[in-house]
């Protein structure tokens, strides 16, 4: 009776009504199957397709127009008729190979429109909506039609009317890079312009007050909204232009001067999906599962080949000046010292990485990544033509390939390939086929791919269709070679890892290298606590945490990690990916000898999991998260804090109930912070179940974790 009564909700959630409001005659009606979440559509005085958007009966997106521009075209968006209409249910539960939680619920109400140009050159569209309990999809879709063929999009102007002046945790609308810091203002106080040309940044474009997605905002009310893309596919990313005055945002395309566009396109084609996650509480946001439903299903098939695992690395001893990528050791992340040779500060040495593999297998640790350990390193940086610089199968001479997968293979290590493009794609693409068969002969699964610098050629962005393209045949690609990607420097994550799971993690932030050589001090202690409720909407990140030597003051004194030790621990669990790199240098995990006792909280967690809950957080602020253990009872805790120091409440009635756990917490220490005293720790171990609240205390810029084990 309950499934029936469900449906039946579902089926009259979707109506075609007559609502006539000021000079807009709002025709239709799509609401979420809790009913709370509204989108009223219909055509303005010009004939232009609008919508609203209602929650709880309170407008949260007043009336917004859209409408296309296509060269050589007349504006596509006025004068139009509503010629059809049709309505839809989903209520499914489907599985996930790896992620934040193995169910996700995917059940919404559709609505599909179709539009008709007057005339006899009539062109035509659909706007196809789906609303949710969390949120809203809809997308554009351009049947085959006899006065639409090959087109190139100027603009697609989609409006978000806002309603006030939201509190917004905002990027700047950069066509290359995400790896700025987040700003938190007000809507009318936005300024996109005054983030060009920050110094540590190797490639950026801001051409006008625009802001990245997922943009998320906080209303006057206490609801909480984040505006966002799905499903981006032969297309142009989307940045939102922004209104300081009327508080209204419009979609504005990253371009292509090789174009003279924002994207080539063939009809029929379909937009991706524009999202609006809406949350009462900020957790809300973060276990919404919109953007992964509003993808299609797993086209790869198995994608068993891909382990979620931890892994050590190469890499953070380059970025703290410790070692260079190149054996001539001129460049390491802070300089590019001319004319240096022989430094003998080659990170990715035989040795080396022997060294880092018996760390790995010693503590449980599945993975290995090493930097540098192909030639051309020493033309990366110093050369305008970046073409060919790299061909991933040429090892320096201090670097035994063989003898290091051999030495890895023995000790049950798994070597992660690295394959740093320069921002060279057509060079990359033309190297795919033959490298990835040489990671395949070699044993290797995955590969954390780089795109640093200017895209080459000049013209294109990371961003823009061209790139977009590019990093979707690196997924399909690699694929047919049953391998997984890690993107850096990458397309924005869209939730296309539902439709291509070996798409495993991506950067996309500014990470934690920043806090090594970034000129502005690095990653202020606010930061993650932004970047859980922004960035981490859109999908898993590789932010590298585990840092436990936060001044490496050996080897430089200007910079340093803004978080406390037991903060690098809760990242495990609040940061999601599953690939989590153990980042510092293995000497930094050891004490008189021993491994520190820190430390066995990064043996210990997990990287996969069953399900994952909030508890607590706000954003900007502070956040607490719960994950359960794919496969077992286990549950982890992490909380992060920003300069505000708390005294945190943890209720464990997560757990099941009759059961109890030997619950180990990782806190701050007596005197703990960020700056003054990162490295203050402690470690409390007790008995816990259902009904049991513990109140930790985090420093400023700290953190705490826990491990609960099944008794």
């Amino acid at each position: 009776m309950k499934s029936t009564m469900r449906l039946l909700a579902m089926i009259f959630a979707v109506a075609i009504v007559s609502i006539s409001c000021s000079e807009t005659e709002l025709q239709s009606s799509v609401s979420s199957p809790d009913g709370n979440l509204v989108v009223n559509t219909g055509l303005n005085a010009a004939g232009t397709p609008v919508y609203a958007v209602t929650f709880k009966g309170k407008t949260i997106v007043d009336t917004s127009a859209v409408g296309f521009e296509f060269k050589d075209m007349e504006y596509l968006g006025r004068n139009m008729t509503l010629t059809g209409a049709s309505s839809s249910t989903m209520d499914e539960t489907w599985e996930m190979p790896w992620g934040e939680q193995r169910l996700v619920q995917n059940t919404y109400n559709e609505l599909k429109l179709d539009y008709s140009e007057q005339g006899d050159a009539a062109r035509k569209f659909s706007i196809v909506i789906r609303v949710y309990d969390d949120g809203l999809g809809f997308r554009f879709e351009f049947p085959e039609q006899e006065h639409m063929k090959e087109v190139l999009l100027l603009d697609e102007n989609t409006e978000f009317a806002l309603t006030g002046d939201h509190k917004v945790w905002w990027l700047p609308g950069d066509w290359d890079i995400y790896e700025q810091l987040y700003t938190n203002s007000k809507f009318s106080e936005i300024d996109a312009i005054s983030m060009r040309d920050h110094p540590a940044l190797v490639a950026t474009y801001i051409p006008e007050n625009a802001v990245n997605t997922p943009v998320t905002m906080k209303t006057d009310s206490g609801l909480y909204l984040s505006f966002h893309e799905a499903d981006l596919t032969n297309y142009s990313g989307m940045t939102l232009k922004v209104d300081t005055q009327t508080y209204k945002m419009t979609s504005e395309l990253v371009g292509s001067e090789r174009l003279g566009g924002k994207a080539k396109l063939t009809v029929p084609f379909n937009t991706p999906w524009r999202t609006l996650q809406v949350g009462e509480s900020a957790g809300d946001l973060i276990e919404s599962n919109l953007i992964v439903n509003l993808n299609e299903p797993n086209e790869i098939g198995d994608v068993s080949y891909f382990t979620p695992m931890k892994y050590v690395g190469i890499w953070w001893e380059m970025h703290i000046g410790k070692s260079t990528w190149d054996m001539e050791g001129s460049q390491d992340m802070n300089t590019y010292i001319e004319g240096a040779k022989n430094s003998s500060r080659h990170g990715a040495t035989t040795e080396n990485a022997m060294r880092y593999i018996d760390f790995a297998a010693a503590n449980g640790i599945k993975g290995l990544l090493v930097e540098g350990w192909n030639t051309g390193w020493d033309q990366w940086i110093n050369t305008t033509d970046r073409e060919g610089v790299f061909d991933f199968m040429t090892p320096y001479p201090d670097y035994d390939f063989d003898a290091v997968m051999a030495y890895a293979k023995e000790k049950g290590v798994e070597v992660i390939m690295h394959h740093e493009t320069s921002a060279a794609p057509r060079t990359y693409e033309k190297q795919m086929e033959v490298a990835y068969n040489f990671m395949k002969e070699n044993g290797m699964n995955s590969v954390k791919t780089g795109y640093v610098g200017k895209i080459i050629p000049e013209g294109e962005y990371h961003h823009g269709q061209w790139m977009v393209n590019h990093y979707h045949k690196v997924l399909t690609e690699a694929a047919k070679k049953k391998i997984a990607i890690n993107a850096h420097e990458p397309i924005k994550a869209t939730g296309k890892r539902r439709t291509y799971p070996n798409a495993i993690s991506r950067e996309g932030l500014r990470g934690q290298e920043f806090n090594a050589w970034s000129p502005d001090g690095g990653n202020p202690p606010s930061h993650l606590p932004t970047v859980a409720f922004t960035r981490m909407l859109s999908g898993p990140i590789d932010f590298t945490p585990g840092v436990f030597n936060i001044k490496f003051d050996e080897y430089m004194t200007s910079n340093q990690v803004n978080t406390t030790l037991a903060q690098q621990l809760a990242l495990y669990v609040v940061i999601y990916s599953p690939i989590q790199m153990v980042a510092d240098l293995p000497e930094h995990y050891m004490v008189n000898g021993e491994i520190h006792p820190a430390f066995q909280f990064i043996r210990d967690v997990a990287v996969d999991w069953e399900q994952s809950i909030v508890l607590d957080g706000e954003v900007g602020d502070f956040v607490v998260i719960a994950r359960q253990e794919k496969g077992s009872e286990n549950w982890f805790v992490g909380g992060i804090t920003g300069e505000t120091v708390r005294a945190q409440e943890v209720s464990f009635d997560f757990l099941p109930e009759g059961k109890t756990y030997t619950a180990t917490i990782y806190k701050d220490g007596e005197g703990a912070h960020w700056n003054d005293n990162p490295t203050a720790y402690a470690i409390e171990t007790m008995e816990v179940a259902k009904d049991t609240k513990v109140t930790i205390a985090m420093a400023a810029g700290g953190g705490f974790a826990i491990s609960l084990m099944a008794n």
